[in-house]
């Protein structure tokens, strides 16, 4: 991960805690379940016109993590809201303005290199239940660990709801293997990235209005949806951003 946005997220997190640190195409939920936000607190919709846009990550009372490509079309606050706290999107919970946009400074919108963005919102958060920070895993997932996707994306089944949270297990996958699916898109698949889904029969993966959201591993935020070849697909796991 870049430097300089290291620098950034642990500024964050040193300034909400008082203290020093010393730093260590879109997609949405298929084949997956519903989930309580009670489940997931640190799970939000990034909103964008007052419809949800993307997933993002609580990580600070004022900062949420989410991607840079959620920003492509628009990088005045304004026009962005932070639904916290709710198992559905267009209801429920609090939303929360938006102070500040940072996309990381090398983002590259060509192949989402430094798929990064991180958002400062104009009000302080309150933590409870349903509205928990996320600590920022250190370590990269070995091959064949379970992860935790959640989201309010495409389901690709009209009887899943896309109003109402849902989250899908899919195990990671190997940097190697994962880069040959992808040859054509990188030479070799950037350290920065990681994958994960069902290789063999597909059928679980992130999916369309997922971007920006968490993939989450032994309880701490290991990646950022970012892309991926369709949804679901064998032989085609979902790419996420490690920092």
């Amino acid at each position: 991960m870049n430097k300089i946005f290291i620098g950034v997220i642990c500024a964050v997190l040193a300034y909400v805690n008082g203290a020093s640190i010393n730093p260590t195409n879109s997609r949405k939920i298929v084949g997956g379940f519903q989930i309580d936000i009670s489940e997931v607190p640190y799970q939000v919709s990034l909103q964008w016109y007052g419809r949800h846009a993307c997933g993002g990550s609580i990580i600070s009372e004022r900062w949420i993590l989410t991607a840079a490509h959620c920003m492509d079309d628009n990088l005045d606050p304004a026009t962005h809201q932070v639904r916290v706290g709710s198992t559905e999107h267009a209801d429920g919970g609090r939303l929360v303005p938006v102070r500040s946009i940072f996309v990381h400074p090398y983002y590259d919108d060509r192949d989402l290199q430094f798929d990064y963005t991180l958002l400062e919102l104009d009000e302080t958060l309150e933590f409870g239940e349903t509205v928990q920070p996320i600590e920022l895993a250190t370590e990269e997932p070995k091959d064949g660990e379970l992860s935790l996707v959640s989201g309010w994306g495409q389901t690709q089944n009209e009887e899943e709801s896309r109003d109402l949270l849902r989250a899908v297990v899919v195990p990671i996958v190997d940097r190697t293997r994962c880069g040959e699916a992808y040859r054509v898109d990188f030479e070799t698949l950037p350290e920065s990235m990681i994958c994960a889904g069902d290789w063999e029969e597909g059928g679980r993966d992130a999916c369309y209005g997922d971007s920006g959201g968490p993939l989450v591993v032994d309880g701490k935020l290991a990646g950022i949806v970012s892309t991926g070849d369709g949804c679901a697909k064998p032989g085609a796991p979902g790419i996420t951003r490690m920092w």
